[in-house]
C-alpha cells in the first residue's frame, strides 16, 4: 500500500501522524510511504530522518494526496484539503465529525473511507487513540488555566495552590474520565482544592480510591453543577460522548454567576463544547475571549502546543492500526478488528457511525452492509 503523510495545515498545529520509526516499519513490510517535506519538523523530526527510514520525500501536499491510497493525519482535513479527496481513499485521523457537518458531507460525496481515531473503541469502552491526547489535554487544561488566572491575562489574580495562610483556588472539573483524571492529578499536584462532577458512581469510587480522598466527588446533575460552577476559580469541561456532540451541561446563566476573572477551559470544544458560552473554537495564537467577566479558553488542538510529547504519545497508539490497514487492506482489517471497525465514520458514500449520523443529520448505514 502507498501511505501518504501530508504536513498539518491547521493554524499552529505542529504534530505529525507518523514518525520516522513508523515509516521504517511500514517500508520493512513492503509498503511505500510518501512524506511531504517538512511534515515532521514541528515535532523535531527532520526530512533526513524520514529519508533514512525509506520514505519518499515530495515537495507539496497535492503530490502526497494524489499518490496515496491511505492518508494518515492528526487533525481533520480543512476545507482547502477537500479537493484532494478521491473515491476509495482511506483517511485515518481525528475527524470529530459531530461538530463538522461540512467535512462529513464532503467525505460522503467523494466516497472517502474516513476512520476516526476518536471512535475506535475497545470492548471495555476505552478509546485507545483518544486516550493519549486526552491525557495531554487534561494536564494542559490546568497548566493553561493557572496561567490565565493571572491578573496580567485578565484573570482573578489567584495562585492555584495558594500559600500558607491564604486559601488555594477552587478547581471544578466536569467529567471524571481520562481528561478529568489527568486534570485532577495536575491541580492536586499544584495544591488546589479540586471538585470532580461525574455521573457514574463506580467512576467516583475509583477517583476517591486513587486520590485517597484528596479531591471531592459530586454526582453530576444540574443542581450540583450550578453550585460548583458558582464557586469555581477554574472550571474545566472534560465531558466526552464518543462520536457525538458534547452535551451542554453548563448554561450561560450558570456562567453569569461565576466570579469576575474566573477561567473556563473546555477540552470538549472540538466536539462542540460542554459549556454554553463556549460558542467558538479559539487558536493558540488567540486562545481566549471574555464573556460575562469570565475568561474562556477554547483551543481545539491543545496538544498541538506540546507537539513532541503529543506526537510520540499519539503515534505509539496509532502505529499498530496503520500497520494492520496497510498490510491487510481496509475490508480485511476492519472485518478482523472490531475496535477498528467502530472507528469507521464514512465508507462508500455513507455515514457508518450512528452517533455521527445523528449529529450531522445524515442517514446512517451499517458498515457491515457495505462490506458484503
Amino acid at each position: 500500500m502507498i501511505i501518504g503523510l501530508p504536513k498539518e495545515i491547521k493554524l499552529q498545529e505542529y504534530r505529525v501522524a507518523l514518525i520516522p520509526a513508523g515509516c521504517g516499519m511500514l517500508v520493512k513490510q513492503g509498503h511505500q510511504v510518501v512524506v511531504q517535506a517538512g511534515a515532521g519538523e514541528g515535532s523535531g523530526f527532520s526530512n533526513e530522518e524520514y529519508a533514512d527510514a525509506g520514505a519518499k520525500l515530495v515537495d507539496s501536499a497535492a503530490e502526497v494526496w494524489a499518490a496515496a491510497e491511505m492518508i494518515v493525519k492528526v487533525k481533520e482535513p480543512l476545507q482547502e484539503e477537500f479537493a484532494y479527496f478521491k473515491e476509495g481513499m482511506v483517511l485515518f485521523t481525528y475527524l470529530h465529525l459531530a461538530a463538522a457537518q461540512q467535512l462529513a458531507v464532503a467525505l460522503v460525496e467523494k466516497r472517502v473511507t474516513g476512520i476516526a481515531y476518536e471512535t475506535i473503541q475497545l470492548p471495555n469502552g476505552s478509546l485507545p487513540l483518544l486516550t493519549p491526547m486526552s491525557e495531554v489535554a487534561g494536564r494542559m487544561s490546568v497548566q493553561e488555566g493557572a496561567k490565565y488566572l493571572e491578573a496580567f491575562f485578565g484573570g482573578r489574580g489567584v495562585l492555584l495552590g495558594g500559600v500558607p495562610g491564604v486559601p488555594p483556588a477552587e478547581v471544578v472539573i466536569i467529567g471524571g474520565g481520562i481528561v478529568g483524571t489527568n486534570a485532577a492529578k495536575m491541580a492536586l499536584g499544584l495544591g488546589a482544592e479540586v471538585v470532580v462532577l461525574e455521573k457514574n458512581a463506580e467512576r467516583m469510587r475509583y477517583l476517591d480510591d486513587v486520590f485517597q480522598g484528596r479531591l471531592r466527588t459530586l454526582s453530576s446533575n444540574p443542581y450540583n453543577i450550578a453550585n460548583a460552577v458558582r464557586k469555581a476559580d477554574l472550571l474545566i469541561g472534560a465531558v466526552l460522548v464518543p462520536g457525538a456532540r458534547a452535551p451542554r451541561l453548563v448554561s450561560e446563566e450558570m456562567v453569569k454567576t461565576m466570579k469576575k476573572g474566573a477561567v473556563i477551559v473546555d477540552v470538549a470544544v472540538d466536539q462542540g463544547g460542554s459549556i454554553e458560552t463556549i460558542d467558538r473554537a479559539t487558536t493558540h495564537e488567540h486562545p481566549t475571549y471574555e464573556k460575562h467577566g469570565v475568561i474562556h479558553y477554547a483551543v481545539a488542538n491543545m496538544p498541538g502546543a506540546v507537539p513532541r510529547t503529543s506526537t510520540l504519545a499519539l503515534t505509539n497508539a496509532t502505529i499498530d492500526y496503520v500497520l494492520q490497514l496497510a498490510s491487510r487492506g481496509f475490508s480485511d482489517a476492519v472485518a478482523n478488528n472490531a475496535p477498528l471497525a467502530l472507528g469507521v465514520n464514512s465508507h462508500a458514500g455513507a455515514i457508518t457511525h450512528a452517533s455521527v449520523a445523528q449529529a450531522v443529520g445524515l442517514p446512517y448505514t451499517e458498515l457491515r452492509s457495505l462490506l458484503g
